[in-house]
């Protein structure tokens, strides 16, 4: 599946936290940290901007996969 490539960081953190158990921590700058425990305990960063660039949503979306045990495309079908 193709990334898309309009995506706000806000979306990213908005679909995280509904469909995957992350929580809003804070946020330092331009990037907000989350943070879960479901699975085993993940902290990730995300960056504010509009639009995220692709490898960067990539490598954010290969993270959180390999921690939910879960397929990118899964994650993506949420967007």
């Amino acid at each position: 599946m193709k990334l898309p490539r309009d995506l706000a960081g806000e979306d990213v953190v908005r679909v995280l936290c509904k469909h995957y158990g992350y929580r809003r921590l804070h946020q330092a700058g331009s990037h907000i940290i989350l943070e879960t425990e479901t699975r085993s305990h993940h902290r990730i960063s995300i960056p504010n901007h509009n639009p995220l660039r692709v490898g960067t949503l990539n490598a954010i979306l290969r993270a959180v996969a390999r921690v939910q045990l879960v397929e990118k495309e899964e994650i993506l079908s949420h967007f």
